[in-house]
């Protein structure tokens, strides 16, 4: 940054503060809402819960233009590559919410093409249980995000310099010692198909 040279450092640490006071109540939602959980999310914007108090009223279904994703309900895996590719396509600082059973953890749906948490594929800072949960429960997630928000946020990201090891979602494949992998017998470099003969 320019300013790096002429502030002294006490001015930096107040900027930090300011940028951080501007973040926390200018979060702009980007809502992946699949589900039951969707209407939640819908009725904490309407006038009853209000989610404009807390600064988050601005939901923009544009991935460049948000900083807090909240996916609310189910995921297939059909929708993954899409709710990656959203993610990715967020500007940084940026957080998420996992809003329900179903996106944190499957819920009820135990298959194989509905997605046992979306922490899997994508890095998740607030997990909000419930099925489908509250609209209180939602703003007490933006609130934790905020309260987040104000401990880690610096003017010029030094936060992310500090970042030495990859943060996001492991893999869950285990990878085996060569003494414990069971190879099958047979040659299938050589192998070839049985031919019938025609008749």
């Amino acid at each position: 940054m320019a300013m790096n040279g002429l502030l002294p450092d006490f001015l930096v640490t107040k900027l930090d503060f300011v940028a951080n006071l501007v973040r926390k109540h200018s979060l702009w939602p980007m809502p992946f809402a699949t589900a039951c959980c969707g209407i939640e999310l819908m009725a904490t914007a309407a006038s009853r819960y209000d989610i404009a108090r807390f600064g988050s009223e601005a939901m923009r279904f544009s991935p460049r233009q948000c900083d807090l994703m909240i996916v609310a309900g189910r995921v297939v895996m059909k929708m993954v590559p899409v709710m990656q590719r959203i993610w990715q396509q967020m500007p940084e600082p940026k957080w998420c919410i996992s809003m329900g059973a179903c996106a944190s953890s499957g819920g009820v749906f135990d298959t194989y093409c509905t997605v046992q948490g979306i922490d899997r594929f994508i890095p998740v800072d607030v997990y909000v249980p419930g099925c489908p949960p509250r609209p209180e429960q939602l703003i007490r997630a933006v609130l934790d995000i905020q309260e987040k928000v104000t401990r880690t946020g610096t003017m010029d990201a030094r936060e992310f310099a500090d970042r030495n090891s990859y943060e996001g979602p492991t893999s869950l494949a285990k990878e085996l010692a060569p003494e414990e992998a069971i190879t099958a017998p047979g040659n299938y470099r050589t192998a070839t198909r049985l031919r019938m003969p025609l008749l």
